[in-house]
């Protein structure tokens, strides 16, 4: 059997920036267990599979190198990417519809940005548990529970230096909408010309930290919401030689994300 294959650089203006994700478009859906065989052989983020149901709507599942996640920002970005320039897509917006997230829009935009319409994550104000405080080795300002744990700091620089026990904090958080414990997002309001600047540790999904994460940014949107009263925000997802600039809006129950990608690698997966 012969996959297209591409690997790209997602929340990405040129290469090795943002997050890695590979997709692959399938003409019908392997066995789950062969899917997660594939993912853990590209061994990035996110490996995105896509079925088509027509040319502009697909079926869309994301899968770690060791677990199938409900919603994945980058390597949605990354599959629209891949549709709008390397096949022939005439329409200017996909669907794609998911497993756990409902239908995801994502449409073009302005200068290669492409837009993507996600769903925003409810918020639960919660107090910072001890285990977790010691996981992180800092004491944040505020705890959240929505889809992810999320941890206020006082400062970009206590953002970017944090220095997490990851094996603590994998069986640490929540367990909710899908999602395991061990995902937890970091972040202090202001930065480097940035509204917000934050770091994504997953080590309950098999990725100690994550360069760009799309779905985090559904829940942070709506927390900026709450702590600025504003709905637009450019935020920075901070990571040792990659990172992220993401352009988010909350708009209802809905953000939306706005990024850019890069393809680095095109061939075939054979099996």
């Amino acid at each position: 059997m012969l996959i297209p294959f591409a690997q790209i650089d997602a929340f990405a203006s040129a290469p090795f920036e943002g997050n890695q994700a590979c997709v692959m478009p399938l003409e019908t859906w392997l066995a789950d267990t062969l899917l997660q065989k594939i993912a853990a052989e590209n061994n990035v983020a996110e490996t995105a599979f896509l079925v088509s149901v027509s040319p502009d709507i697909w079926q869309l599942r994301w899968f770690t190198p060791s677990v199938e996640v409900p919603l994945c920002g980058h390597a949605t970005l990354a599959a629209a990417h891949y549709l709008f320039q390397h096949t022939a897509q005439s329409a200017d917006q996909l669907t794609f519809k998911t497993r756990q997230s409902g239908d995801l829009l994502v449409r073009r935009s302005h200068q290669d940005h492409l837009e993507m319409n996600f769903p925003a994550s409810e918020l639960t104000s919660i107090e910072a548990e001890q285990a977790i405080i010691d996981a992180l080795g800092a004491q944040p300002l505020q705890a959240y529970a929505g889809s992810f744990y999320a941890a206020l700091f006082e400062s970009a620089d206590e953002i970017l230096s944090l220095q997490p026990d990851y094996q603590a904090l994998a069986s640490l958080g929540i367990q909710k909408g899908g999602w395991g414990r061990g995902n937890f997002g970091c972040f202090a309001l202001g930065g480097d010309k940035t509204d917000v600047t934050s770091r994504f540790f997953a080590p309950g999904s098999g990725i100690d930290e994550d360069p760009a994460t799309g779905s985090w940014h559904c829940m942070l949107t709506p927390i900026l919401h709450q702590l600025t009263g504003r709905s637009d925000f450019s935020c920075y997802q901070a990571y040792p030689g990659r990172g992220a600039f993401i352009q988010t809006r909350l708009a209802g129950d809905r953000v939306i994300l706005k990024g850019q990608s890069v393809t680095v690698i095109e061939g075939t997966f054979r099996l």
